[in-house]
């Protein structure tokens, strides 16, 4: 007598127990190669284009709006050397974000079906496109549309030259902000693959999320218009994209059994 499919699916993974302390080798492990991934993104960032470079480049939307001749100044006694390996350190984490998500993904791949497996992989590549795409966002559009409002509110006897030290970390305040809020989809479509949500409840919760999302918005971005609704209408639309993506994906990371069965129910209708 042929196995059960529920048979087949125990047996995938039989055997592949390991003891509490392999994982914790494992582990440490992954978090090695997380550390030797942002040492050489952070090399090859400090040779090209180097800490003032990405200073320089940070800083393009708000000097669009200075005066030609204006720079940003260094309160800080230290701010002119903590504030470059700062931001080349959190480059350097951009930069290796598809490793640093591969290595999670290796981490956890040993207890994943093969069915699993097979999306797990573009899952991050999605979740690290999407990363990227709400830092773009923020670098080459609302940054400029949220300085153009703010220096219109700029008295013409006041010279805004803003602190390097406070204006940095503003910025990337708002790469994590947006870099996080553009998962929405993945997060979406998690929910609705392990059961934790209906696609039609998450339809149902349109309205409440909306407002949600403004909240949200209100919270992490610097109180302005621009940027406010530059977050909270994104998210809105990622919402959508995610509850149409949860369907397809929820579908197609299905245990075979459960395909066959929905088939045959299907057919049999």
């Amino acid at each position: 007598m042929a196995d059960s499919p529920s048979h087949d699916k125990e047996d995938e993974l039989a055997g592949t127990e390991q003891p509490f302390v392999a994982h914790l080798t494992e582990l440490r492990d992954r978090l090695l190669y997380c550390i030797y991934g942002i040492a050489l993104a952070a090399a090859l960032l400090a040779v090209w284009p180097g800490p003032g470079g990405l200073i320089d480049w940070i800083a393009m939307p708000i000097k669009a709006h200075m005066p030609p001749d204006a720079k940003l100044i260094a309160v800080g006694v230290f701010s002119p050397f903590f504030v470059p390996l700062k931001v080349l350190a959190m480059a350097a984490v951009l930069l290796a974000l598809p490793w640093l998500m591969y290595q999670v993904w290796a981490f956890v791949a040993p207890g994943l079906y093969s069915h699993e497996k097979r999306f797990a992989l573009p899952l991050i590549i999605f979740g690290s496109f999407l990363a990227y795409a709400g830092i773009a966002f923020v670098q080459f559009f609302v940054l400029d549309k949220m300085f153009a409002f703010i220096q219109r509110f700029t008295p013409a006897s006041v010279a805004a030259t803003p602190d390097i030290s406070s204006y940095v970390e503003s910025i990337l305040s708002l790469y994590i902000a947006f870099g996080l809020a553009f998962q929405v989809p993945i997060v979406v479509m998690l929910l609705v693959r392990f059961e934790m949500v209906t696609i039609e409840k998450l339809r149902s919760f349109r309205g409440y999320f909306i407002v949600l999302s403004f909240v949200v918005a209100a919270v992490v971005t610097p109180p302005d218009v621009i940027s406010q609704l530059a977050l909270a209408v994104p998210m809105c639309v990622l919402y959508e994209i995610g509850i149409v993506a949860a369907r397809y994906f929820s579908n197609a990371t299905r245990p075979p059994e459960e395909a066959a069965s929905e088939e045959a129910k299907s057919a049999g209708q």
